[in-house]
């Protein structure tokens, strides 16, 4: 592994992001984009790509990735960040929203979502249930299976780390109500994914 690729659990649900991105998008956001890695592909698959993080460290690692059709803004996407509101066809955020207030992440990235765009959402949640339990467990050996097959997980240096405070049912619960109609599965490396088209 390099510093321009390596493998962790957000990692290994890139290809769900990217495989998302509809065939004929202008315009993606990558919330919480880190060190751009994830921008990296979606650029191969959108006319321009915008990656937000509120840390300037991040943004400072993005850059030296060096993407054409990429630009990268330090700021919080909750507030003071300059983006353009409802100018994306498509916005992925992974491993980002439960850094903040759930709900109020959910809307935010709603309003940022153009009319007929697509919000793609990996996330974390908290064990509550005896099956939340036995699930999380499930996703011990296919860890051990994927970490010798990619080397190892890696989190790049000054990466914000957060645990996450709702459990899978309140996510669950959540984004039903805020996002109608949304595709949600529970995926077996303690990640959730989102999939939401925005009406026109």
């Amino acid at each position: 592994m390099t510093a321009e690729t390596y493998w962790n659990h957000n990692v290994h649900y890139h290809p769900v992001v990217l495989d998302a991105v509809p065939d004929d998008c202008r315009a993606a956001l990558d919330v919480g984009c880190g060190d751009g890695l994830l921008a990296a592909g979606l650029a191969a698959r959108a006319e321009t790509v915008t990656g937000v993080d509120r840390s300037a460290e991040m943004i400072r690692q993005a850059c030296k990735r060096d993407i054409g059709n990429a630009t990268f803004v330090e700021g919080d996407y909750l507030r003071g960040a300059s983006l353009d509101e409802g100018g994306y066809d498509f916005v992925s955020a992974v491993a980002v929203i439960h850094h903040s207030p759930f709900d109020d992440a959910i809307d935010r990235l709603v309003e940022l979502l153009a009319p007929g765009g697509r919000l793609v959402l990996v996330g974390l949640a908290d064990n509550h249930t005896t099956l939340d339990w036995v699930i999380s467990g499930c996703g011990i050996p296919a860890n051990l299976l994927a970490r010798a097959r990619h080397g190892g997980a890696e989190n790049p240096a000054d990466m914000p780390v957060e645990d996450p405070i709702m459990n899978w049912g309140e996510v669950k619960r959540s984004t039903a109500h805020r996002l109608p109609g949304r595709h949600y599965r529970r995926r077996l490396l303690w990640r959730y994914t989102v999939v939401w088209d925005k009406p026109r």
